[in-house]
């Protein structure tokens, strides 16, 4: 049953107007002059209008009702007033002095200055007076042309794009950035780090050995006490009797929703994206999905171009420059969106069709202190082979059960790269996202936590493609180790800042999450030396036979494989995936591809930084 009741009721014979503003009652009365529209499509279009939260041009055009020219037409009659001409040329000296980003917003431009008053073409003419109440000084007596909302992006993208996408790689404060990397101290630093530990090892290898492994056994023993802790709040929450169903919610005015996909040489699954898409139930004037493009990536523009895309998708291409990265990019498209809730997808997501209804009711019902909703991720290929396998019960145990118990658990939650929503004035607060980080959704869901927002989960699900190859999943999750790494040593810039920020818990959380994951991956081989003492092989710490200590560490093992085989039988058992559950062990052979992984990428934060190793869709 649908979350959001239906929006279209019977039309009456006559438009009903009295209800509307009285700029949007001369369009209705302009556009019936005119012939551009019947009066029962209209009137369907006001009753329409009273529920959701967009201006009734814009529902026209997205409904394909009337065109945007018809639309232009009809303000300009009601205004008095002439259309711009098709080929606008903004006046960049006074672009500038208002700012690239709120011509964007406010869907306006300043063309040229006429004697002592200034030209400004502008698509929303009922809010013309309100926008040029407070001008600059030197803008004279401003005088109103009317264009659409496209003929504004374009033409601000067209000149202004390049200095849009130099914002865009700066948006996060410095201090919150990891754009630092860019130096030579930090990847110094992490080159002297790898040469002293090696050095130790040479020097004192049973010393260092034991130190390590004592360091990695610790972290292991904090990260499965956390996973358990977590596992336990979702039962919990889980276990509780559930309330009586309530009725849907009924939304006054429902949002537009912007989401944004970005894609870089995507040619494989564009196609399907567009039919995935086409899928959501949500009012299509309230849909605003931007496919977000390189410019240097021809391939996926010209295969976009040749597609018939419905209204209420359009494209975005970033201009080119020295950083490539998704954060850049959906920075960069931030600028043009519409929506009140901005959402992102990747190129090979399946959403479950209700997803944006389910979304859209949630954000309703919950404070405004919730800035970001998280889908539950899922593969729709997990039979492919075990390595696919091996993924779909890894992610189902993270967003179905670790996940949403750090959440209750009141930690910050590292979000996953897709199926999230945020509330866009808590994202634009935030400065987007680190558009040199490499893992820019975990980064944002740690900034989101010390600027006192929270995540939530969403009961929705989005199927993505596992990565079904060793190396290319070995390259994927290179770069997610890395990003943790360079997540964490930017906000450990200031423990201090952050501990306060956070509190003892919170900065806790961060270090188990992020510094925790580390350790273990890297100091894999260490404590995987030690399983040999079950099959009856030596070991250099395990001269003088099984001391305390070693037998303490043999049941820490013991505990840690448990641990991750109850949370996987629960996870799975939600996902509604109980054949896999005979998989579960093999993910003992399955988590150590990660220190290779690691390996790699901890030599990229010293070569190359911010490389974005791309994942190739469309394989499976």
């Amino acid at each position: 049953m649908s979350l959001i009741a239906p929006l279209v009721a019977p039309a009456p014979p006559a438009p009903a107007r009295a209800s509307l503003p009285r700029g949007e009652a001369g369009l209705c009365a302009a556009l019936l002059d005119q012939g551009a529209i019947t009066p029962a499509a209209l009137n369907r279009a006001v009753l329409d209008r009273a529920r959701m939260d967009i201006p009734l041009a814009d529902l026209l055009i997205a409904r394909g009702a009337v065109s945007p020219e018809q639309i232009v037409a009809a303000q300009c009659r009601c205004h008095g007033t002439a259309a711009a001409p098709a080929d606008l040329r903004p006046d960049q000296t006074l672009v500038a002095q208002l700012g690239v980003a709120r011509c964007l917003r406010e869907g306006w431009m300043p063309l040229r200055r006429i004697g002592s008053a200034t030209l400004i073409a502008t698509s929303r003419p009922d809010c013309f007076a309100r926008q040029t109440a407070a001008l600059p000084a030197g803008f004279g007596v401003p005088i109103m042309t009317i264009c659409s909302e496209r003929q504004v992006q374009d033409t601000l993208a067209r000149h202004f794009g390049p200095a849009l996408a130099i914002n865009a790689a700066r948006r996060v404060p410095e201090t919150e950035s990891c754009r630092s990397w860019s130096g030579a101290g930090p990847r110094l630093a992490v080159a002297l780090f790898l040469v002293a530990v090696l050095t130790l090892l040479l020097v004192a290898p049973q010393g260092a050995l034991a130190a390590l492994t004592l360091w990695a056994a610790a972290w292991m023993a904090l990260g499965t006490l956390l996973k358990a802790a977590g596992a336990l709040a979702e039962a919990l929450h889980a276990g509780r009797r559930p309330d009586p169903p309530s009725p849907p919610p009924v939304i006054a005015r429902l949002p537009v929703v912007s989401i944004l996909v970005p894609l870089h040489r995507e040619t494989e699954v564009a196609a399907r994206l567009i039919e995935r898409l086409e899928r959501l139930d949500y009012p299509r004037p309230l849909l605003d999905i931007c496919l977000v493009t390189e410019a240097a990536d021809t391939p996926t523009r010209t295969m976009l171009e040749t597609a018939v895309l419905p209204a209420w998708i359009r494209t975005l291409t970033v201009p080119d420059g020295a950083l490539k990265t998704k954060p850049r990019a959906l920075n960069y498209a931030l600028e043009f969106c519409r929506g009140s809730i901005v959402g992102v997808y990747d190129a090979e997501d399946a959403p479950a069709p209700d997803q944006l209804q389910r979304m859209v009711a949630h954000f309703h019902a919950c404070g405004g202190d919730v800035a970001c909703l998280q889908g539950r991720l899922d593969f729709y290929n997990t039979n492919r082979n075990w390595l696919s396998r091996c993924f779909a019960m890894e992610y189902a145990a993270w967003f179905r059960v670790v996940l949403p118990g750090i959440a209750r658990l009141g930690l910050p939650v590292p979000l996953g790269g897709t199926t999230l929503f945020f509330r866009r004035a808590a994202l634009e607060a935030l400065g987007g996202w680190d558009a040199h980080n490499v893992t820019e959704d975990a980064d944002l869901g740690l900034r989101l936590a010390r600027h006192g927002y929270r995540t939530e989960f969403l009961d929705s699900v989005t199927e993505e493609e596992a990565n079904c190859r060793t190396w290319p999943w070995i390259k994927q999750r290179s770069r997610w180790l890395k990003g943790y790494a360079m997540t964490w040593a930017t906000h450990m810039r200031a423990p201090v800042q952050l501990w306060r920020q956070l509190g003892p818990w919170g900065f806790a959380g961060v270090q188990i999450l992020f510094l925790g994951t580390l350790v273990q991956f890297a100091l894999m081989p260490v404590l995987w030396s030690f399983w040999g003492l079950l099959l009856g092989m030596g070991h250099p710490l395990a001269a003088q036979g099984l001391t305390p200590t070693l037998i303490g560490l043999i049941g820490l093992f013991v505990f840690s494989e448990t641990v991750t085989l109850a949370v996987g039988v629960q996870a799975l058992r939600r996902a509604g995936k109980p054949g896999l559950i005979p998989w579960l062990p093999t993910l003992h052979v399955y988590f150590p591809l990660a220190t290779l992984a690691l390996y790699k990428g901890v030599w990229e934060m010293i070569a190359r930084p911010f490389y974005w190793d791309k994942t190739r869709h469309g394989v499976s």
